[in-house]
């Protein structure tokens, strides 16, 4: 069964199944996310639905680009919630299924290319805190924890 963020559905509303994909972007003890300033003005993850006939992967690499303008590589996937809101943008009520990874950025190519995005480097501890969703803050949180044990020392075989 998948974990569910934030407010129960609605009864009386048809919600339409929408996956999407977001990405948790750390790099120098910081982490790449978007504020996104309309509707509400908020700090999202990277990431957003994917279009017809197009792979996670892909949609992954695009939003990201779209929302950040930066280049990603080494996707992994690290878990999957949905929530159920209403968005705007598509005046549609939504059942979000949102698959999280986590990816290393590479490169800036340029500015964001998706109206009313700006790319901006905070702690994770910030990024926990102020995370528009629950899922989203969830994630940041346990990567975040993830990154601090140290890597267990390789073993040898004689």
């Amino acid at each position: 069964m998948t974990r569910r963020f934030g407010e129960p559905p609605r009864p009386g509303i048809r919600y339409r199944p929408r996956p999407g994909v977001y990405a948790v972007l750390p790099r120098g003890g910081r982490i790449l996310v978007t504020h996104q300033a309309e509707p509400v003005p908020e700090l999202q993850l990277p990431g957003g639905g994917i279009d017809p006939g197009e792979s996670p992967l892909r949609a992954l690499h695009r939003e990201v680009w779209e929302e950040t303008g930066w280049l990603i590589a080494r996707p992994r996937r690290i878990g999957v919630f949905r929530r159920f809101a209403y968005m705007p943008d598509y005046d549609l009520w939504a059942e979000k299924l949102c698959v999280i990874y986590s990816a290393r950025p590479v490169r800036r190519l340029g500015s964001p290319t998706e109206p009313g995005h700006h790319a901006l480097w905070i702690s994770p501890a910030r990024a926990a805190r102020e995370l528009g969703n629950a899922g989203d803050r969830h994630f940041v949180s346990r990567a975040a924890a993830w990154a601090s044990v140290p890597a267990e020392p390789p073993r040898y075989r004689r």
